[in-house]
């Protein structure tokens, strides 16, 4: 563990340039993780960072204790904690942080048995809201238009909780061309759409495309689904949140397979003489 104790140390430096600028972020090809949880599920989910920081009281954490005892062969660095707090993302530092090299846009794979698209949407923590939905609900593979806000981003990362380390993230992706070709159903969602989600089966093969907060689905991508839905909102209220929508149905999804599930283990056996 190397101890930096001068703000005008080079690697502080780099360090509080890749927190502070998106455009360090993208140019070195690195991202930044704040605090345990996402520290811990990257290095289950993926494996040991580039480097780890900690704070001089985050290094007596236990948690954290456990982290750099696994991590041993990774560069750590010690700062004091008012350094720490110049680095930190958070109101309240957390004690640890990790660089990790930023994930490149993946080609899209040939088959996918249920995914989400997602176009042009701006709010990190809507994004990262949906992609925490998404892994709790099952979903492997969420595909990410061009304009949709970066994945990787420090508030998307802090809103996914680790999600991002068990999905299948699809950024700068044509959605046009993955919904036309997509080998199953593909349902746009519209606040004014006249038919219900909860009339639609959700089991099969299911492309769920969500669009921008404010504009929603372009016309364009609109017309490579199959069908509209919407969610029903009884109350005086015009539409849900887009984090709020995705998550409705992913969940009504999920509750049309587990009912299937349920039926079949219900059914009685057969005894034989």
């Amino acid at each position: 563990m190397k101890r930096i104790t001068s703000p005008g140390n080079p690697r502080f430096k780099a360090l509080h340039q890749l927190v502070e600028s998106a455009r360090e972020r993208k140019k070195s090809g690195l991202s930044v993780l704040d605090g345990v949880h996402l520290v811990s599920a990257y290095r289950e989910g993926v494996g040991p960072p580039e480097q780890i920081v900690v704070s001089d009281s985050g290094s007596r954490n236990p948690e954290i204790k456990q982290i750099l005892a696994g991590a041993a062969q990774v560069e750590t660095l010690l700062l004091s904690d008012g350094m720490f707090k110049q680095v930190a993302q958070v109101v309240t530092p957390t004690g640890i942080l990790a660089v990790i090299k930023t994930p490149r846009p993946r080609p899209l794979p040939d088959k996918m048995d249920a995914c989400l698209m997602l176009e042009d949407l701006q709010d990190p923590g809507n994004l990262g809201s949906i992609l925490r939905s998404a892994a709790a609900a099952g979903i492997r593979h969420v595909l990410l238009s061009r304009n949709t806000a970066h994945a990787w981003s420090p508030r998307v990362l802090r809103a996914g909780m680790g999600a991002h380390f068990m999905l299948r993230i699809y950024e700068q992706a044509d959605l046009q061309a993955a919904a036309r070709v997509f080998a199953g159903t593909v349902i746009a969602t519209a606040w004014n759409a006249p038919r219900s989600l909860y009339d639609v089966d959700l089991r099969g093969k299911l492309a769920l495309l969500f669009g921008n907060e404010g504009s929603g689905l372009s016309p364009q991508l609109k017309a490579a689904a199959h069908m509209e839905v919407s969610v029903p909102t009884p109350g005086n209220i015009e539409s849900l949140n887009v984090a709020a929508a995705v998550a409705v149905c992913l969940f009504e999804r999920v509750r049309q397979l587990s009912a299937v599930s349920s039926r079949r283990s219900a059914r009685p056996g057969i005894t034989e003489s």
